[in-house]
Order: C-alpha cells, then structure tokens, then sequence
C-alpha cells in the first residue's frame, strides 16, 4: 500500500508537467517583457471583447511605473501597501493554523490513533486527499461566480462546525481512554475530516494563494509574493514540526485549537478582507482600498513625486 500511495504522486507530477506547457502568461507579463501584441491579445482573449485598449493602456502605464522603482521592499513598507502587506502575511499564516497540512501530513498516524487499522487508515488518508483534489475544482468554478469572501466566509463556518464536531465525538468517546472509536463513530470522524477537507480546499487553499496576488500594486507586488511565500514556508514547517507533540499532548482539543484559530480568521475575513472579484490590479486602489472601512486611512499619503517614485 505504500508502494501504492507513493506512486501516485506521479499523477499531479504529470498534470503539472503537462499545465506548465500549455498556460499562458498574464497580460501584465507579457507587457512588462515587452511583449506588446502579444500581451493584448491575451487580455481580448480574458475579457471576451476586442476594445480593451483603455485597460491595456492602464497596464502599460502600471508596467512603466513598476520599472522605475528601484527598491520594491522598501516600497513595500510604505503606508499604502501596508493594508496588502497585512492580508498577504495574515493569510498565509492562517492557511496553516487552519491545521489542514498537519492533518494531510499525518492523516495515516491521525487515523490509525483514532482506532482505524493499517490499512483503513491509509484509504482513510488516500479519501482525504482525494476529496482534497475535487474539492479544489469547486473554487475554479465559483471563485469568479460567488466572490472570494463568500467562499472565505462558507469554508470558514464549515471548518469551524466539521471540527467542533469532531471534537466533541472524540471528547466523548475517549475521556475513558478508550482508544477505538468504533466503526459508526470512525466513520463520522472521518466524514467530518472530509468536511473540513473540502472546504479548505475551495477557500483558503487556492484563495490563500490567489487574493495575496491580486492586492499588490504592481511596484510592490514581486517584493510582496516573496514575503508572502516566506511567512506560508516558515508556519507550514512550524505546524508540522509541532503537531505530532501537539497531538500528543492536546490529544482531541487539538481540533478544538484550530477551530478557534478558524473562528478568528473568518472574522479577519468579515471585517478586513475586502472582494476583489472582477477588479484589475491597476484599479485596486481607487476600487477597493479607498472605499474599505477601515484600509481606507492607509491610501491618505501623499503621492511622491515622479523621480522620488522612481528612486523608491
């Protein structure tokens, strides 16, 4: 079986392989090597429609701006990008303290201490990945139909109900130190960590990714990715060092700690997490910042100069 489990993981190997051909670059690519024509006919290609010279136009002018910037990370600590420097950080790191790689890492140890044998753990872990996998082709499709928050704010109540559950079963049924669950019982936990699977997967799994990429302006936005990728790494290698003691030590109430921290982020989600479904990067701030309720106080600086911009 772990021949087996192993081997499949030249599957996606392939599929990213075979992606990595065939998907293009974006329009603000394109542009910002020079690639004029080519980066507008992506653009027509996206919006459906030939008259995108005012958005292109837009795009080029960004582009030019975001050449002239000699130093993206000082740029990056400037009072106007401090709102997307928040999110960027903030979401990374509660992509992790959602405990979905903990539990996708050690899904064979987890089941296996929850009273699931060798091999029932192991299908029980190859289920969760596989409902990770499906899960995920939900967000392709209403992440542009629904709106980012409100795939943000459902996951964010299914995670937080999936886990509460789960922790409540296993309170009750081993606070006896009774360390098999029972088939009935193990089947609902099992469910329930679907649940939390799936809904991971179509918000802040590709959303953690997707909306930190989408907030930067672009003089900021190379400098910002970096940052962002820095904070994912860094928790992903703390919550897999320290779930196992964790799990341990917490023994069920580890659900309840990332239901908590769940139940945090999905307020983070509600209050200052802005949409930014269908708004170009070049419009971000006038559209989105200005408005917001709170990040609003951020883009009150005034403008520098052109040649301080282009010393920035």
């Amino acid at each position: 079986m772990e021949r087996i489990s192993l081997g499949l993981a030249v599957i996606p190997a392939l599929l990213l392989t075979v992606g990595s051909l065939i998907v293009t670059d974006t329009p603000n690519s394109l542009i910002a090597r020079g690639k004029m024509e080519e980066g507008k006919a992506i653009l027509k290609k996206i919006r459906g429609v030939d008259n995108v010279e005012p958005e292109f136009l837009e795009i080029v002018e960004a582009s030019r701006a975001a050449k002239e910037v000699k130093h993206p990370f000082r740029n990056l600590l400037k009072r106007r990008n401090r709102p997307q420097l928040v999110i960027a950080i903030c979401m990374q790191i509660f992509q992790q303290l959602t405990g979905i790689n903990a539990i996708m890492f050690y899904a064979p140890v987890l089941f296996k201490t929850l009273g699931f044998k060798s091999d029932a753990s192991l299908y029980s872990s190859a289920i969760t990945g596989a409902v990770n996998v499906l899960s995920t082709v939900v967000s392709i499709y209403f992440v542009d139909r629904a709106g980012r928050r409100m795939l943000l704010l459902e996951a964010g109540v299914q995670m937080f109900l999936s886990q509460i559950v789960i922790t409540v079963v296993l309170g009750i049924k081993l606070k006896d130190d009774v360390n098999n669950l029972g088939h009935g019982l193990g089947i609902l936990v099992l469910v329930f960590v679907c649940s939390f699977v799936a809904s991971f997967a179509w918000s802040w799994g590709p959303l953690g990714w997707l909306i930190p990429s989408e907030i930067f302006a672009l003089d900021a936005r190379s400098a910002g990715q970096s940052v962002a990728v820095f904070f994912n790494m860094l928790f992903t290698f703390i919550i897999a060092q320290a779930f196992l003691s964790m799990l341990c030590h917490m023994q069920f109430a580890i659900f309840l700690f990332f239901a908590i921290w769940v139940f945090v982020m999905t307020l983070f989600t509600l209050f200052l997490i802005p949409e930014t479904k269908g708004i170009p990067i070049e419009e971000m701030t006038e559209r989105v910042w200005k408005k917001h309720w709170f990040w609003k106080r951020y883009m009150d600086e005034v403008e520098d100069n052109p040649k301080a911009q282009a010393n920035a």
